[in-house]
Parts: C-alpha cells; sequence; structure tokens
C-alpha cells in the first residue's frame, strides 16, 4: 500500500492537470473532493495535464462527506498539508496508507476539513514567504513521501 493524494475542491484547472500527471508519473492515486471551480473536460487543465490525464488514477468525490466514507474502511491516517500547521514537512514521517490532502488554492480547508486531519503539516519556507504553488507544493510532498517509504509503487520503473 502507498500514499494517495486528495484535492479538496480545487480551484484552477492547471494546477490539477500538474497534480494529475505527477501522479501519474508517481505511479499514484488521486482523489478530487468536489465540487471544483472547473470541469474536468475544462481546455486548461487538459493542457496542463497532457496526454497524462489518460493515465491517472483518478477518483472523484461529490462531496467531502462522499470522500470521508470511501475513506472510512481504507484505514491510514489523513495528513492535511496547510499554512495553518505547526509541524513541518521536514520533520514528519510519512506512512504507508496515508492520504495527502491539499485544500483549494483560494481558501485552503474549512475549519471542519482542518479538524478531520489526523496530522497537519506545512512546508517551510523562508520568513516572509507566505505560501507555494499548489501543484508544486504537493510535487515537494509526494517526492519526500515516496523517498521516504522507499521509492515509487511497485510496478513503477525509470
Amino acid at each position: 500500500m502507498t500514499i494517495r493524494l486528495a484535492l479538496y475542491q480545487p480551484d484552477i484547472p492547471q494546477n490539477t492537470g500538474t497534480i494529475l500527471r505527477t501522479a501519474a508519473c508517481f505511479g499514484l492515486a488521486v482523489d478530487l473532493i468536489e465540487p471544483a471551480g472547473f470541469t474536468l473536460s475544462d481546455k486548461a487543465l487538459r493542457r496542463a495535464g497532457l496526454d497524462y490525464l489518460e493515465r491517472a488514477a483518478l477518483v472523484r468525490h461529490a462531496s467531502w462527506e462522499a470522500f470521508q466514507a470511501a475513506r472510512a474502511s481504507s484505514g491510514g491516517r489523513l495528513v492535511l498539508f496547510t499554512t495553518r500547521a505547526s509541524a513541518t514537512l521536514d520533520r514528519f514521517q510519512f506512512a504507508a496508507g496515508d492520504t495527502l490532502l491539499f485544500g483549494r488554492e483560494s481558501a485552503g480547508v474549512p475549519d471542519t476539513v482542518h479538524a478531520a486531519a489526523d496530522e497537519r503539516i506545512k512546508i517551510a519556507m523562508v520568513d516572509g514567504a507566505r505560501s507555494l504553488n499548489l501543484a508544486i507544493s504537493v510535487g515537494i510532498v509526494a517526492a519526500d513521501a515516496l523517498r521516504q517509504l522507499g521509492g515509487l509503487p511497485v510496478g513503477v520503473r525509470f
């Protein structure tokens, strides 16, 4: 069992396309928690994802509640990446089965979602920096999680 990526109501189709492309290249599944701020047929999403979108393991959830119901039987921690966290990525230990949750580009996640997370982590940055682009953040976190857990999932090769 490896990690999963989860996007909470993403706003920007280019970021989601880039994340799906990254996930396809790393052999990771993506949970998309709707509603999104665009349709999945959006031209910008397709442009960013290129031909990798067909290779992406995407699971769509109609709501936060539907996502939580689907997760209930899978076990594993829900790890939220948020600028509101006190713990930092460089000190965090990932575990197989973790679901890595990322919020909306415009607003993060609501307090109820924040409270539901088992862990809350932020990416350390220099003083004065507010946040990174969502797709960049997902790439940093996914690469570090895979490194910690011993590399790419079974069946993925270089």
